[in-house]
């Protein structure tokens, strides 16, 4: 199992960039940027890029729709020649309180966007003439120019994730894409994901093999089991925010895929709350196991099974979030998250139920 993180660079920058370094010379493999309503990625991916020397780089994610196709080709072959060939390029189609609310972009047909998206860039990729006339992207856009190609060499070696949680966005991610990028992952509820990336998979002649697997969650260690809950119990109100308040009232992905591992008689009721401005019923719906379910939360022997878990059931790359208020905590849930990784394939372990 290869090991991820991802960082994002709105504030405290200098601790950011010290901890990507610090994680290279620990042995992580990889760091995703992420952006969302903060920081770009591509021009931390750069900084990067010159900070470093092994651990690959990806954006994690360039939200589709935000700039032209092009313009996300251009960026990610610059990218990867500017770090060796240590680039990969994720894309998301972000959520549509963020495409419509802060970018001014029409959120519906992201489906259709992302397919065409991933044709335009192949293209440029390739260095070939962009030519596209699809339902949401038009390139040239009329008669009064002509098909152009980019001056910087071609690289179709750039490896494309797609982060998706709805099943015909995990259907298209296993048709075209070298990696997915999941979160809120419950292993033993994995079917409600796989059941349509496999779909996707079978459908372009592939099979899992074909596709990395990279599953994310927040990483934290603990002495015993009271102190385990103690640390839930503050994480509940950020869930409860992402399962009642994230996307719009309408569309909320989060929600969706809770409801569809096994928590559908709550998550309505959650969602009802936090849009009634109940906050505080909101987060009392949420229950530790919510949070054990989707995390590596626990002593290390509780987050050494969950790990074998996530291994056992086809994650071939956990990002882990370490937890943390100061750069060394967050160092130290990182080294033995790694360290436990790095002994998957040594130590054979049980798997009991996410609560225990």
């Amino acid at each position: 199992m290869r090991t991820a993180t991802t960082v994002e660079l709105s504030r405290d920058s200098q601790q950011v960039i010290d901890f990507v370094r610090e994680a290279e010379t620990m042995g992580l493999d990889i760091c995703w940027v992420a952006e969302a309503w903060g920081s770009d990625a591509p021009s931390v991916l750069g900084f990067l890029a010159a900070r470093t020397d092994r651990i690959l780089l990806g954006s994690g994610i360039i939200q589709v729709g935000t700039r032209s196709p092009v313009a996300i080709a251009q960026a990610a072959l610059t990218l990867a020649e500017l770090s060796q060939g240590r680039f990969l390029l994720g894309l998301g189609s972000s959520g549509p309180q963020v495409m419509e609310g802060l970018h001014g972009v029409p959120f519906a047909r992201a489906l259709t966007r992302m397919r065409e998206t991933i044709d335009v860039i192949k293209q440029a990729m390739a260095g070939e003439k962009v030519s596209y006339q699809g339902d949401t992207i038009r390139i040239p856009l009329d008669g009064n120019s002509k098909p152009m190609r980019l001056s910087i060499p071609a690289n179709t070696g750039i490896p494309i994730y797609i982060a998706s949680m709805s099943p015909r966005m995990l259907e298209l991610t296993g048709r075209v894409a070298d990696g997915w990028l999941g979160t809120s992952f419950v292993p033993e509820g994995s079917h409600a994901y796989f059941d349509h990336l496999d779909a996707g998979l079978a459908a372009a002649g592939r099979i899992r093999a074909d596709i990395d697997v990279c599953q994310g969650a927040e990483v934290a260690f603990f002495d015993d089991e009271e102190a385990v809950t103690r640390h839930v119990a503050g994480r509940k109100l950020e869930l409860a925010f992402s399962i009642g308040g994230m996307g719009s009232e309408k569309t909320n992905f989060y929600n969706a895929a809770y409801a569809r591992q096994g928590w559908s008689d709550v998550t309505g009721e959650i969602r009802q709350r936090w849009q009634a401005g109940d906050r505080a019923g909101a987060t009392a719906l949420v229950t530790d196991d919510m949070i054990l379910a989707t995390t590596l939360i626990g002593t290390p022997d509780m987050v050494r099974r969950r790990l074998r878990t996530w291994s056992d059931v086809g994650v071939d790359t956990v990002r882990l979030y370490p937890a943390g208020d100061t750069l060394d905590t967050k160092l130290s849930n990182l080294a033995q998250a790694l360290d436990l990784v790095a002994d998957l394939d040594h130590t054979p372990i049980s798997s009991p139920s996410p609560a225990d």
